[in-house]
C-alpha cells in the first residue's frame, strides 16, 4: 500500500484519488484553500482519505500528485517535496495562467518549468492528456483486453518505474514518451491529448491501446 499525497484536489486530482483508494492506497488531499474545505470530500471518499495542508500532504506521501495551475508553481512546498517522486498532471493555458514567455515558445516544457521550482524532486508527466471522466471510466485490471494506456515522460528511470507501478495499480498501462524535454508531445493540443479517448460528450470514453498512443505521440508537431 502506498500513501499518495495530492497537491491540488480538483476534478482530475479527486479522480486519481478515487482510483487510488479503490486500488487500496491511502490518499492525503490538499488544496490552496485549506484542509477544512476538503473535509466533506475526504469523508465521502472514506477512511483511506484525509485532508491536510499542501506541506503535510507532501510530507506524508510516498508518491505525490501535483494538479495545480501552472501559475501556482512558485507556491508549491519545494522543501517538503525534496526527495519525492512527483507526478505532474498540469497543463499550461494562457487564459488561466497568463503568458509565460518560455512556455509560449519552444525552449521549455511546463514540466521542465515545474522542475525549476522543485529541484530536489524527481518528476514524471502523466494524467495530463485525459479527461477526468474518461480516466475514471476506462480503468481496467492488468490483462484486460480493453485496457487503456497513458503516456508518461520523465528523466529518472526510478521515478518512471514508481509511476508505472502506480498507474498499473489503478488500472492503466503506460507508454514511455521519453524525457521531460519531450513531454510537449502530450501537452494540450497534441494528437494524444484527449482525442484518442473520445469526445467529452461521451463520458464513458473509448479504450486506447499502447500502439495508438505511440502513433499519436509520433505525429506530434510543435
Amino acid at each position: 500500500m502506498t500513501t499518495v499525497g495530492f497537491i491540488g484536489s480538483g476534478n482530475l486530482g479527486i479522480t486519481v484519488a478515487r482510483l487510488a483508494i479503490e486500488a487500496g492506497h491511502q490518499v492525503v488531499l490538499s488544496n490552496s484553500r485549506g484542509p477544512e474545505t476538503l473535509a466533506d470530500t475526504a469523508a465521502e471518499l472514506g477512511p483511506q482519505a484525509s485532508a491536510a495542508t499542501s506541506r503535510e500532504a507532501a510530507a506524508a506521501g510516498d508518491l505525490i500528485v501535483v494538479t495545480v495551475p501552472v501559475k501556482a508553481f512558485p507556491n508549491l512546498p519545494a522543501a517538503a517535496l525534496a526527495g519525492k517522486t512527483v507526478i505532474d498532471t498540469c497543463n499550461y493555458g494562457v487564459e488561466r495562467d497568463g503568458h509565460i514567455l518560455e512556455l509560449d515558445g519552444t525552449s521549455l516544457t511546463s514540466s521542465e518549468l515545474l522542475l525549476r521550482y522543485l529541484p530536489g524532486a524527481t518528476l514524471v508527466k502523466a494524467f495530463n492528456n485525459i479527461f477526468f471522466k474518461h480516466l475514471l471510466s476506462l480503468a481496467r485490471p492488468a490483462g484486460a483486453p480493453d485496457r487503456s494506456y497513458l503516456p508518461i515522460a520523465g528523466d529518472s528511470a526510478a521515478a518512471k518505474a514508481a509511476a508505472t507501478e502506480f498507474l498499473d495499480s489503478i488500472g492503466y498501462g503506460v507508454v514511455d514518451a521519453g524525457p521531460l524535454a519531450d513531454s510537449w508531445r502530450q501537452e494540450a493540443g497534441t494528437p494524444v491529448w484527449g482525442t484518442p479517448y473520445g469526445p467529452y460528450s461521451n463520458e464513458l470514453g473509448q479504450p486506447v491501446g499502447a500502439d495508438a498512443i505511440r502513433a499519436a505521440l509520433a505525429t506530434a508537431r510543435r
